[in-house]
């Protein structure tokens, strides 16, 4: 103990004052003054008063630093004065320099003696226990000299003294760290062994961890550092083989916190380590992907190969694959044309990949990928392809049919065929039915993508019934694997607007595909993408086909549609991206029901026993699902064209003998609780009277309605109260206390669709029916010039309707009471 002490005395008389952060540029002659023997005389230049590195005597025997001398004799020289020397003044006769071999040797051991005896005493001040003031003074000498010279680099390291200042990296001094890390990066400089021996151990990981420290400085001494280690191919893998060093350092090249230097630094530190294709991967999966794309250009064919295939691997955020997409998809698809079968696998891999956004699948599409790939599906003979890359090719076109192109307008072979002529899709539907389940899943897809589009479904709806490839398309419905049942079912619901009573007769005219796609509907009660399309496809089917309904009512779907609305309208449902076209579809399938009342024996029962006309009311408050709130409409108008049938008529008693004889005297019973209406006992429930259950006043809060479509629903229900049937002056009165005749002018007025127009006049016309409100209108303008106009420019119907309205309001002449009379 007495020892140490002894020697930190000893370090206070010899380092005392030289580490002073304020006064950095006197360091270094303080420390070349700084020796543990005493220097002489004899080694210190008269011109530098330094120790000399390179002694030379000139013609009177006096030592100096060669440099300096040849400085003292220059200016002379310049100044026109004649050599003297510097230290006697004396004229000389020669500038001659000879080396003064003896002086320099002697210098040299000295200089030795005095950095092993400094080295050592820096050594002590590196071990444990030691202050600061101790350890900075020490990696300062031991900068110094290394700057010195570079054979003290050796020197240092064959001291041991790298895994000392490797340990003053965990002080608790952020001073004492810098310094340490500053040490490190001047003994790697220009030095391949220093740098070799910071690779052993933990050293690397080590100064990996400053990378992330909240330090700044300590930031830049350990990128610094790491840079310099970087430049030394060997230690490359090393440093990307430290978890997490190239995901630190990708994000510190766009970080606004480090200063340039600090981003600058890492950047080159990056670059360096692409020398190392691992380090190029790992990059890659941090978001640099330029190095992996810059080796799929320019690389070996190994190279080439091996990136592409680790492009396939990769998870591209969007904006990357459109950067991939417009650097890398040319020569991505040179390869898939004239690469050999390994190559063209990597190459349809990293496409699979890219292709998946609509902005790099347009890029592909202009790069000339879809001959490539069509090509590649259809080709046979000893060019073709695996089945296994086929399904990969019919990925890659799946993506790209999503892209949104018009594929009407892109060629694809020699007779400008495109890839929805009649031929190509024959071709696609030949495959599916033709593969196995992999690939037609994938097959599939792409005729979803491309029926998706209202400028190519028609061509693909045309190619499928000239195939007549239907059932076989529909047989999928019943397919094991879950992936090929969802593209199958989705492609039918596409199909569905547009050729839904062909897909109506497969469906009823074969076994099973229809209870499968029932079963699809209810298999589980989270509602998924395949029991959105499932029920979507039911939807879309011609609504008046009685058939089709009696096979759903056979099937107990309607059962199974009412108790998933109503689950889903108490909030039982889980919540689900899907949930908003699932409801749509099970409330149209619900809806069809409404259009066959009259004709399928047991539609008014299961309406009347599930109280189906309170449900549709109910979900005219579906806020924000205007197509819910449509069908809703529309079936209750179906359901109030019924209620004139299904209202129970009171029975009047017949007169007796002595009413006969004196009408006067008779006088009708009298009933109560009939509806105004329909001169019947009505219900919602039993003869769904749209009066019960606030149904009118519900549908007149939807005349004003932003959606063109829901007002046409929402009227038309509400005019079945005004049909010759019924009570219309009743009707009126109903919709007086609803507060509906304005909306119904204010239609008319706006005049925003034609089938509004045509409903709102024929309303009017029954409504000016009644005197008070004929009276009451009259004297509007608007009403009138609305009328006129619909006179003037309406089809025959409109016209005669009109007509009638414009008589009831005096604007034109009724002339059928005059003819009365004149007869």
């Amino acid at each position: 103990m007495a020892d140490r002490v002894g020697f930190r005395e000893d370090m206070t008389e010899s380092w005392g004052g030289i580490y002073d952060p304020g006064s950095q540029s006197d360091e270094s002659y303080l420390l070349d003054r700084l020796h543990i023997e005493p220097i002489y005389d004899s080694f210190v230049c008269p011109l530098t008063k330094q120790v000399m590195q390179d002694p030379v005597t000139i013609e009177n025997g006096q030592s100096y630093e060669r440099e300096a001398i040849e400085k003292w004799f220059k200016e002379c020289k310049e100044s026109g004065r004649k050599p003297i020397c510097p230290l006697t003044l004396k004229e000389l006769r020669s500038t001659d320099l000879n080396p003064s071999i003896a002086i320099r040797n002697t210098i040299e051991e000295w200089s030795a003696r005095n950095e092993v005896a400094q080295l050592d005493i820096a050594r002590k001040s590196l071990s444990p226990g030691s202050s600061e003031n101790e350890i900075l003074p020490a990696l300062k000498y031991i900068q110094h000299i290394c700057q010195k010279s570079r054979s003290n680099k050796h020197v240092v390291r064959n001291a041991e003294l790298i895994p000392m200042i490797v340990d003053a990296l965990k002080r608790s001094s952020s001073r004492v760290r810098c310094k340490a890390l500053e040490t490190l990066r001047i003994l790697a400089e220009d030095d391949n062994d220093n740098k070799e021996a910071m690779a052993e151990g933990d050293i690397v990981r080590t100064i990996v961890k400053f990378l992330s420290h909240e330090h700044s400085q300590e930031r830049e001494e350990a990128v610094s550092l790491l840079y310099e280690l970087s430049k030394y191919d060997s230690l490359c893998e090393k440093i990307g083989g430290v978890n997490g060093a190239i995901l630190i350092l990708v994000g510190m090249t766009g970080s606004n916190s480090d200063n340039i230097s600090t981003v600058e630094k890492a950047d080159k530190t990056l670059k360096n380590l692409e020398k190392c294709e691992k380090n190029v991967r790992q990059m890659a999966e941090n978001g640099r992907l330029q190095p992996l794309l810059s080796l799929l250009l320019e690389g070996s064919p190994e190279t080439k190969l091996a990136m592409a295939s680790y492009l396939g691997e990769l998870v591209l955020s969007n904006d990357v694959k459109v950067l991939v997409a417009t650097t890398v998809g040319s020569s991505l698809i040179d390869v898939m044309r004239s690469g050999n079968m390994q190559a063209r696998e990597a190459a349809l891999k990293a496409l699979s990949q890219i292709s998946s956004f609509e902005a790099s699948a347009k890029v592909l599409i202009d790069a000339g990928i879809l001959p490539a790939l069509v090509k590649d599906l259809f080709a046979v003979g000893v060019n073709q392809l695996p089945m296994k890359l086929k399904e990969v090719s019919a990925t890659v076109l799946g993506n790209v049919v999503k892209s949104g192109c018009d594929f009407e307008s892109i060629p694809i072979g020699p007779n400008n065929q495109t890839l929805v002529s009649e031929d190509i899709v024959h071709n696609l539907l030949h495959l599916i039915s033709n593969t196995g389940p992999a690939i037609e899943c994938k097959l599939l897809e792409i005729l979803v993508g491309l029926t998706a589009s209202s400028t190519t479904v028609l061509n693909i709806v045309a190619a499928i019934k000239s195939s007549g490839a239907t059932i076989s398309l529909i047989q999928f419905i019943e397919a094991p694997q879950k992936d090929l049942r969802l593209a199958s079912i989705k492609l039918l619901h596409h199909l569905s607007p547009h050729m839904g009573q062909d897909l109506v007769d497969a469906l009823c005219g074969t076994a099973g595909q229809l209870s499968s796609l029932i079963k699809v509907i209810s298999e589980t009660d989270a509602i998924t993408e395949e029991q959105a399309a499932a029920i979507g496809l039911l939807a879309d089917l011609p609504e008046r086909d009685s058939g089709l309904t009696r096979r759903l009512l056979d099937e107990g779907t309607f059962e199974l549609v009412i108790s998933r609305v109503v689950k889903i309208l108490r909030g039982e449902t889980s919540r689900s991206r899907f949930l908003t076209p699932y409801l749509e579809g099970l409330v149209q399938v619900l809806a069809r029901l409404t259009f066959v009342l009259a004709i399928v024996p047991g539609a008014v029962k299961l309406a009347r026993e599930h109280n189906l006309a309170a449900l549709f009311t109910d979900l005219l408050r579906s806020n924000g699902l205007d197509k819910v709130q449509m069908v809703s409409a529309m079936a209750l108008e179906n359901l109030s064209q019924e209620s004139k049938r299904l209202t129970n008529l009171p029975e009047v008693p017949e007169s007796g003998f002595f009413c006969s004889i004196f009408p006067c005297c008779s006088q009708p019973p009298a009933i109560t609780g009939l509806c105004q209406v329909h001169h019947g006992f009505c219900s919602l429930k039993e003869s769904f009277c749209l009066l019960e259950g606030k149904a009118v006043v519900k549908l007149v809060a939807y005349l004003d309605h932003t959606n063109e479509k829901v007002v046409e629903a929402a009227l038309a229900a509400l005019c079945t109260l005004l049909e010759d049937e019924v009570d219309v002056e009743q009707g009126v009165l109903v919709l007086v206390e609803a507060q509906g005749i304005k909306p119904i002018f204010d239609i008319l007025l706006e005049n925003r669709t034609e089938i509004l127009r045509k409903r709102a006049i024929w309303a009017v016309e029954r409504i000016l029916r009644i005197e008070d409100m004929a009276f009451e209108i009259s004297g509007d303008q608007n009403v009138a010039t609305a009328l006129v106009d619909a006179y003037r420019n309406g089809d025959y119907r409109t016209k005669q309707i009109a007509e009638r309205a414009l008589k009831h309001v005096d604007k034109i002449p009724n002339f059928s009471g005059i003819f009365q009379k004149m007869g």
